[in-house]
């Protein structure tokens, strides 16, 4: 079987980006993504159907909601509208709200770890864009119980990580004014990374701390509970992609482009762990533990054992920021502090870009962009460009592991991976 599953390389579109507004579909977007990937990793249609016929490479989408933004399921079938290399290739599609692109990843590993293929091409697609904010909220409530937690609700989510937020305060007992203080940090650290992310749809807006901090009112709206408007992520029209292979590809591939096998990046762990589907139940099942939410400790603690790593082999994080709540809680869960103390690594610097923890140096979700379906990809690439030393203006100096945690509404889903050099 083989040991280590190499990460090639891939590529994102701008997340700044309005498809919609373009008049260009989902389609467009993909092939897109696609045909920069290739030209990324030096890989042609030619050798790409080589390989097809070969029955050594296959294809994996993560998409969350194409059939109520595009009107459109059965998305991996869209492959054969790039390239008739895809004609006949292994092809799936997976969801997992907004950790599909991830659970995308976990399929493709597995595909090489079979030996069934040698090369995956993993991509994660959302066009969120075809709809006004409302409609894209109600869609995006199907992450949730949506019968439960979501119908006839505006913005769902918002409130759902509103609740996060309120039980962080209730059971750890911290000051509201530093709690919200803190929130306010997260916000204003991703709007700065994202201004040295070239692909980020926040790149070119201001934010600073005195507007993170002044909620409610016109310029930044409460949407759900203590959560405003500079607390959320963004609606974004994305796509991301990356290959993965398998050692034997790996060393020809490396051979072929005389370049070393070790300067490429490997996946040295992944976990998945799915929590009870609603947020009073993972506020129910976890009372009287450390952890708010305890599957996503686990899901990085067994990341963290898979990898024969801790939190301090770890030179930087890229987390699920949906919201600042769910950054705020991921500080304690990677083990950067105690359940209770993640405001203190907030005031202390720790997560900052120049920090000795970084976190979401790309700029998160909240300043890259969240077009859900792709994001567990784009955070995968983001690691990868680090660990390979290639991340630009956004290079944490001296990585050598990255992780990444991905999650599929109020942190039902859990997925954790760790990118470092064999």
């Amino acid at each position: 079987m083989n040991k280590n599953i190499y990460i090639l390389g891939g590529e994102q579109t701008d997340f700044q980006r309005n498809w919609a507004k373009e008049g260009k579909s989902f389609v467009a977007m993909l092939r897109e993504v696609v045909d920069d990937s290739l030209a990324k990793v030096d890989i042609d249609y030619a050798e790409l159907n080589t390989l097809n016929k070969a029955n050594d490479v296959a294809a994996f989408i993560g998409n969350f909601a194409g059939e109520l933004y595009n009107k459109q399921g059965h998305f991996s079938a869209f492959f054969t509208e790039i390239n008739e290399a895809f004609y006949g290739m292994p092809c799936g599609r997976y969801e997992a709200a907004c950790a599909s692109g991830s659970i995308a990843l976990e399929a493709a590993i597995n595909k090489i770890l079979s030996n069934e293929i040698g090369l995956a091409l993993v991509v994660g697609v959302e066009s969120m864009k075809t709809v006004s904010p409302s409609v894209g909220g109600d869609f995006l409530g199907t992450a949730a119980y949506y019968d439960k937690e979501a119908k006839g609700l505006d913005f769902p989510f918002p409130k759902l990580f509103g609740k996060l937020a309120d039980v962080a305060l209730a059971r750890y007992k911290i000051d509201e004014t530093r709690f919200m203080d803190a929130l306010a940090e997260i916000s204003t650290i991703n709007y700065a990374n994202a201004k040295r992310n070239p692909k980020a749809q926040t790149r070119n807006w201001f934010m600073n701390k005195e507007h993170a901090s002044k909620r409610g009112g016109e310029f930044n709206m409460d949407v759900g509970g203590r959560i405003c408007i500079t607390d959320c992520s963004q609606v974004t029209d994305g796509s991301a992609s990356v290959f993965l292979a398998s050692e034997e590809y790996a060393e020809s591939y490396a051979k072929k482009r005389g370049i070393s096998l070790a300067d490429i990046p490997v996946i040295k762990s992944w976990a998945n762990r799915i929590a009870p589907l609603t947020f009073d139940k993972k506020v129910a099942e976890s009372k009287g533990q450390p952890y708010i939410l305890p599957w996503t400790r686990q899901a990085v603690l067994d990341a963290y054992k898979k990898a024969n790593l801790s939190v301090d082999d770890i030179d930087l994080f890229e987390t699920h920021d949906c919201f600042t709540s769910s950054e705020y809680v991921a500080i304690s869960a990677f083990g950067i502090t105690e359940p209770g103390k993640e405001h203190e690594a907030i005031e202390e610097g720790i997560i900052d870009f120049k920090g000795i923890k970084p976190i979401n140096p790309s700029g998160g979700l909240i300043g890259v962009g969240h077009p859900v379906g792709a994001s567990g990809v784009r955070m995968m690439l983001d690691i990868y460009k680090q660990v390979k030393g290639v991340a630009g203006d956004y290079q944490v100096e001296n990585t050598k592991n990255a992780l990444m945690l991905n999650l599929g509404g109020s942190a039902t889903t859990n997925m954790v991976f760790i990118v470092g050099r064999s």
